[in-house]
């Protein structure tokens, strides 16, 4: 294991705002302060909220902003300790095993060789745990995993260590800083509340996504910032079978500023929304809306 590296610091929120807008992403008071906490005091960070309102960004900001490589460990259905800690390079040890014993190595060198670093395949975690500087670990939509590999998740941030068979136990000598996102699809585990601080972020007010939309696509028209902000605004307040977050505000500005759309009057806007909407029938719906919103701006 190397020396021991400390992650950046910061000497204020006020700084880590900085650090993280100077990354393009728009953060406020509570959301540095959370972090900044979390940094501090050496704990996961956990960020609920609904899909595409930024939980993802905030690791990859705070990794530019310190500087350090970012390691993301996307969770699903069926998600194992191997797929996430480590595994053998099998038929690389298969292949070392013939040419050893071609070469008549004794039982003791052969088992050496092979359950070394030459054939260990880390996964995001074992990743985590032995680099340098500590990484940031975004643990990616947490509540898809499975509620068994959520609690062998815990048992890994609270040690900071793996015990490999064969290989030993892996410990870090600092530990990573932690992002844990979810979107709510189950509950998590009070257990993993508990070791976590907590910040929920919510689909941006009309402020937030008019500072999003500079930040993000610098050179945007400015009255055409404010169209989508205010439009965005609006189409929250509907019922949506899947509202628009973040991400999609963003796309769905790219494609406007692409064939050149100015302003809502465009007769092309209507056909631009399935950059903006994901369901069908939220799409028929904005539509034949169009024009009352419109009208009544």
């Amino acid at each position: 294991m190397s020396a021991t590296v400390s992650p950046k610091r910061f000497e204020s929120t006020e700084a880590l705002d900085a650090a993280l807008a100077a990354q393009g992403y728009v953060s406020d008071a509570e959301l540095c302060m959370t972090l900044y906490l979390a940094m501090a005091l050496h704990k996961p960070l956990l960020v609920e909220g609904p899909a595409g309102v930024g939980k993802t960004e905030i690791a990859k900001a705070l990794a530019a902003a310190v500087d350090t490589r970012l390691i993301r460990l996307q969770c699903y259905e069926g998600l194992d300790a191997a797929q996430a800690l480590y595994e053998w390079d099998y038929p690389r040890q298969l292949l070392e095993i013939r040419m050893q014993e071609a070469a008549g190595a004794s039982t003791e060198r052969l088992r050496d060789s092979l359950y070394s670093d030459s054939f260990l395949l880390e996964r995001p975690l074992l990743a985590a745990l032995r680099h340098s500087p500590p990484p940031v670990l975004l643990i990616d939509e947490l509540d898809r995993a499975d509620e068994a590999f959520e609690s062998f998740l815990l048992e890994i941030l609270s040690d900071w260590q793996i015990s490999i068979p064969e290989y030993g136990t892996v410990r870090a000598d600092t530990p990573p800083l932690v992002v844990i996102t979810g979107n709510r699809t189950r509950a998590l585990a009070e257990a993993t509340r508990r070791r976590c601080l907590y910040l929920w972020i919510d689909y941006p007010d009309r402020a937030k996504e008019r500072a999003v939309l500079e930040r993000r696509l610098p050179g945007v028209d400015s009255r055409l910032a404010d169209t989508i902000a205010d439009f965005l605004a609006w189409a929250r307040s509907q019922d949506l079978a899947k509202t628009p977050g973040l991400s999609e505000t963003l796309d769905w500005a790219a494609a406007l500023i692409e064939i050149g759309v100015a302003d809502l009057d465009d007769a092309r806007l209507s056909t631009t929304l399935g950059a903006l909407f994901k369901d069908p029938a939220d799409i028929e719906a904005m539509r034949a809306r169009l024009e009352d919103y419109r009208s009544a701006r």
